[in-house]
């Protein structure tokens, strides 16, 4: 087959009218060969024989999109080097727009026999066994497309999986369940508009692949944190085909969320890859430069910071690149809005520290793109000085592990911590404000993907992993999680009672803190995993929506929360509170108020017999302002939040605080909408969350 020479850039497969150019970086390859696939799968190789700063390039005339491709890298074959050509092995392009194709664990995909270790090289041939790269040219018309460019404060993030949330729905159409089509069906975005979701977050859609030791146990990678193509929607969520088409499948999705209203935010793996360690699969990076690609030690064995086997080594120029490449591509083609880093810790290590300065976050930092879109780190990763909530640098926000704790303490297992819980419900000023960011710095949230599900937060004691095929010895055994009294499901009235008003006091106290909150996929209609934590390996009604056992009142109630955040930018502040007035008038933007109507001294927060707290908020000092300058003034209200088991009474603070008070929200359904005089002996029930808007 004739090849000319091309040229070195861009990296991957480029068409023209007339063929197509490859670029593929490797630093100590020797070889390359590109390898085209008919239909039939007939291999047809074509060496690659220009190299331009360390990347083989190749112009294919008469080649056209829908291409299936590979290469074959060979070179030293000296693991204790970190080098692992091995021609043997096809590998997927990096730089891939689409694969198609299935993973399959044959024994061929490894770069060693079976039996032997990874310094003994494998000679079978993989290409039946691992997907094809796809060359693919953009030709969708974006038309009016624009990013819904909400600010921060006005945020609310709903976190969902693509095929969990559509796969059940009655009113998606069965083609499209489990699809980006699906997706972007009006009956998806109505319940997500409905809602009052802002941002979408979606859990990992870089194609990925499963693990071989979950596949050895029969079950796959649901989740998706096993990323093999950081350019590539994943084929299996597409539901018209995996030839280029879930290219244009997933911006039709993502032109649609935006129509409503929506985000794009998507969950992004680059901490690791699909390859594991040294006994994982030669698929990719690996074999066409494992040095440049990965975190090693000792040459033959690869630093592990991620608990998956690997890590990628960000401070490599050309794995900077490839990150920074793709990220820059899905906010310029694909027209996403934001990336949550998973395990982010990982990708701001120098040489073993984690390091405010390190390459990865200043190159963020002075992007003109990616400085411009959400940014959300998970500020930890399994490595030693991983984990650093509240030390990610201005531009970034981070997932507030502490403010889920503390939610599920207060609520579910008697919390001693009142200082703690002040804290997290008035943005987190200790964490973010020394750094010069701002509330919505902090990702508030109760649930996730990793974890129970908020109903099985308050329906079990103990996680019940064994379908994982691990022992159940996978997954957290520290879950801040209370039963209320029987283990499982139920129909003692008491015990329901007691979960129903955990649920929504967790949910208030989520939507009604300073913040960004983030609502787990389903939690608003009382999604259950059945008490598993770790549902990673589920791709089965476990993990999806069961949309015909909704609890419509719970989705109401949340709803109605939704709503009264967004109607009242007091509950949005984009400034810390400083606990003093704008006016004089002897109220201040933030007070805290014990049972008995006073405001709360020092010794009150160490307090552990305390579970009854009031938290006043001025409508009056809100200290931002408007786009014009103007002063932003709305109402002032009370929230009481009481986690006794038994009813208790607040008294109502007297004036400056308030005359008189109504009833603006009651999780636990009890109260009527009524208006209170000040200095009543206001009855709480238990476990629950009152929010009274002042009055006069």
């Amino acid at each position: 087959m004739e090849v000319w020479p091309g040229h070195w850039r861009p990296l991957g497969a480029t068409p023209d009218d007339g063929g197509v150019n490859f670029a593929l970086f490797s630093e100590t390859a020797e070889a390359v060969d590109l390898c085209l696939f008919d239909d039939d799968g007939t291999e047809s190789r074509v060496p690659l024989r220009e190299s331009t700063y360390h990347v083989w390039h190749g112009y294919v005339p008469g080649l056209a999109p829908g291409t299936r491709y590979g290469f074959r890298v060979d070179g030293p074959f000296d693991p204790g080097r970190g080098l692992r050509f091995n021609p043997s092995k096809l590998l997927i392009d990096p730089y891939a727009r689409a694969l198609d194709g299935a993973y399959v664990l044959d024994d061929a995909v490894f770069g060693y026999p079976r039996g032997r270790d990874d310094t003994v090289q494998d000679h079978r041939d993989s290409a039946r066994f691992v997907p094809k790269s796809v060359v693919v040219r953009d030709t969708f018309e974006w038309a009016d497309d624009r990013p819904p460019d909400t600010p921060w404060s006005d945020t609310v993030i709903y976190e969902l999986h693509v095929k969990g949330f559509t796969m059940r729905h009655p009113d998606v159409p069965a083609e499209l369940r489990g699809s980006y089509a699906g997706l972007a069906h009006p009956a998806a975005i109505e319940h997500l508009t409905g809602l009052g979701a802002t941002a979408v977050e979606l859990l990992p859609v870089h194609h990925f692949v499963p693990e071989p030791s979950v596949l050895r146990r029969g079950l796959t990678n649901y989740w998706g944190y096993n990323s093999l193509g950081y350019f590539a929607p994943h084929a299996g969520y597409s539901s018209s085909g995996s030839r280029g088409e879930q290219v244009t499948e997933f911006k039709q999705m993502v032109r649609a969320l935006h129509a409503a209203g929506l985000e794009v935010i998507l969950d992004v793996v680059y901490n690791h890859t699909a390859e594991g360690d040294q006994t994982g699969p030669t698929i990719a990076f690996r074999g066409i430069d494992n040095p440049a690609y990965y975190r090693l030690r000792d040459g033959r064995f690869y630093v592990n910071y991620t608990g998956t086997g690997n890590t990628l080594d960000v401070r490599h120029a050309h794995a900077l690149q490839l990150i920074t490449d793709s990220l820059r591509y899905w906010v310029s083609e694909m027209h996403v809005d934001g990336f949550r880093f998973d395990l982010a810790s990982s990708l701001a290590r120098s040489m073993h520290e984690v390091d405010k300065l390190s390459s990865f976050l200043q190159v963020i930092h002075q992007d003109p793109v990616l400085s411009g879109v959400k940014l959300i780190a998970e500020p930890w990763d399994v490595g030693e000085g991983g984990y650093q909530v509240g030390e990610f640098p201005p531009l970034w926000t981070e997932w507030n592990d502490r403010f889920r704790n503390s939610v599920r303490d207060f609520w579910l297992c008697g919390m001693t911590g009142l200082r703690e819980l002040g804290y997290r419900l008035s943005g987190s000023s200790d964490l973010y404000q020394d750094d010069g960011r701002r509330p919505f710095a902090s990702i508030n949230y109760v649930t996730c993907h990793d974890g129970f599900t908020l109903r099985d937060l308050v329906t079990y004691d103990r996680k019940h992993n064994e379908a994982n095929g691990e022992g159940n010895s996978d997954g957290a055994n520290d879950n801040h999680n209370w039963n209320c009294g029987h283990e499982g499901e139920t129909d003692d009235e008491v015990v329901c009672q007691l979960r129903d008003r955990a649920v929504r006091g967790m949910l208030s106290m989520l939507l009604l803190s300073t913040g960004v909150p983030m609502i787990g996929h389903g939690d608003e209609i009382g999604r259950t995993q059945r008490g598993n934590n770790n549902a990673y390996c589920h791709d089965n009604e476990l993990s999806w929506i069961d949309w015909a056992s909704a609890d419509t009142a719970l989705l109401e109630f949340t709803q109605g929360l939704v709503a009264l955040r967004h109607a009242h930018p007091v509950f949005r502040q984009r400034s810390f509170f400083t606990g003093t007035t704008l006016h004089g008038n002897g109220t201040k933007d933030l007070a805290w108020f014990g049972a008995d109507g006073g405001e709360m001294t020092p010794s009150d927060w160490y307090d552990v017999r305390t579970r009854t707290i009031g938290m006043y908020l001025s409508g009056k000092d809100i200290r931002q302002v408007g786009p014009r300058g103007e002063p932003i003034v709305d109402e002032s209200f009370l929230i009481l939040l009481h986690a006794g088991l038994e009813p208790t009474t607040f008294k109502l603070p007297g004036p400056p605080w308030g005359s008189s008070y109504e009833v603006a929200l009651d999780s636990s359904g009890e109260l009527c909408d009524v208006t209170v005089e000040a200095t009543t002996q206001f009855e709480l029930p238990a476990l629950s969350l009152v929010v009274l808007r002042i009055a006069s």
